[in-house]
């Protein structure tokens, strides 16, 4: 067997190869998900995507001759750093076959790559950021992904661990369904806000789509400032991650929670376009979009939902705000037909919002792990 050679993506061929490398990997895996080549493509590009203007990252082949068998991604993001003050790189797109010479190339070339640029610490997988997929799924494989979550073989997170990597944090994903009935107790509750906290609820407001964005773009980065991970979303990132989610989002699914005529809250679900993306082979020509249309328009086939993000501004913060959206999200998703949700991600140390979400009677069915490890540690070979 000829040995395995890493190589730095530099040209649009190789670019191609990097995207379309998991379609190969996953063709027999019924749960996988074929990205879109061409949201894959922009996402990547440089000088279209905001992000890379505080981030600096490199993609990364594993070649066993002329076959593609892995690849890897490494990004050091300054705005994470910068706000968490630490010196940490990371490493996403991350799949491989189930090789363990394999894993630990690309991962050694990544760790390399990130301690050349001054990183102490390697974390991931994250593609390239919390604002984007991350996470390794370690349970919970017995489902497709749901729009923007991730999926991965089994085996991969095990070759990580073996390579030297320690979990550092797991992010949940909740299921509620229209079975699930939430209970009297926390709606008694839930009406008592809305009648004594002077807020109220709207959807999100189309025809005035850009300033919307820009108000919810400032909830955002004020109600996660203190998570775990979380890193700050300039206005044209979220401008431009807003335009990409603009064409399949439900206006009657965005809330938006006002005290005095001021946002204070905002939450963001959006339909599981997933259902309909696994039938199309990561291509909207030239059948695709006839296929997609079906799936969406014609056979109703999305009967799920994504509960995206939630975000109440501290000064708002434990009035039961939050409660008081999902209530509404889920009321109105019952109302358009649809059949479950789920909550993700979820940190596993954010107590308040698991306590919630367990309240309303959703229960943990996927599980995600973010791994780390110190630059410069020996790994096995």
């Amino acid at each position: 067997m000829s040995t395995v050679e890493i190589i730095e993506v530099e040209s649009s061929s190789q670019q191609k190869k990097f995207i379309e490398y998991p379609n190969r990997l996953y063709r027999d895996d019924p749960n996988y998900v074929v990205p879109l080549v061409s949201e894959r493509v922009e996402f990547l590009d440089k000088k279209k995507n905001p992000f890379y203007r505080s981030s600096r990252t490199k993609l990364f082949l594993a070649m066993r001759g002329r076959e593609v068998v892995g690849r890897v991604a490494t990004c050091v993001n300054f705005t994470h750093n910068e706000c968490h003050n630490e010196k940490a790189g990371f490493f996403g797109f991350f799949d491989c076959e189930d090789d363990f010479e394999v894993a630990s190339k690309l991962l050694k070339v990544a760790m390399i790559t990130l301690k050349k640029e001054g990183m102490e610490i390697m974390r991931g997988p994250m593609s390239f950021s919390t604002n984007h997929e991350c996470g390794f799924l370690v349970e919970g494989f017995d489902s497709p992904p749901v729009v923007m979550m991730t999926y991965n073989k089994p085996y991969l997170p095990k070759l990580a661990e073996r390579f030297g990597l320690k979990k550092t944090m797991d992010l949940l994903a909740y299921k509620i369904t229209e079975n699930d009935q939430i209970p009297e107790r926390i709606q008694r509750v839930v009406s008592k806000v809305a009648k004594r906290s002077n807020i109220t609820l709207r959807t999100m407001n189309m025809k005035d789509f850009d300033n919307e964005v820009m108000r919810i773009n400032t909830i955002y980065n004020e109600a996660w400032e203190h998570n775990w991970g979380f890193v700050p979303m300039s206005e044209d990132e979220f401008a431009h991650t807003a335009k990409n989610l603009k064409q399949i989002v439900d206006p009657d699914l965005v809330f938006i929670a006002e005290h005095e005529g001021k946002p204070v809250a905002f939450l963001l679900a959006l339909p599981d376009i997933n259902q309909a993306l696994i039938h199309l082979n990561g291509y909207l020509f030239p059948t695709g979009l006839l296929k997609l249309l079906w799936h969406t328009k014609v056979s109703n086939k999305i009967d799920g939902l994504r509960i995206i993000t939630m975000g109440v501004v501290p000064k708002f913060q434990k009035r039961g705000i939050d409660s008081l959206m999902y209530m509404e999200v889920f009321n109105r998703g019952l109302e358009k037909g649809y059949k479950w949700a789920e909550i993700s991600w979820v940190l596993e140390s954010n107590e308040l919002m698991r306590a919630m979400a367990e309240q309303i009677g959703a229960k943990i069915y996927k599980r995600y792990r973010i791994v780390e490890m110190p630059l410069g540690k020996s790994v096995e070979t």
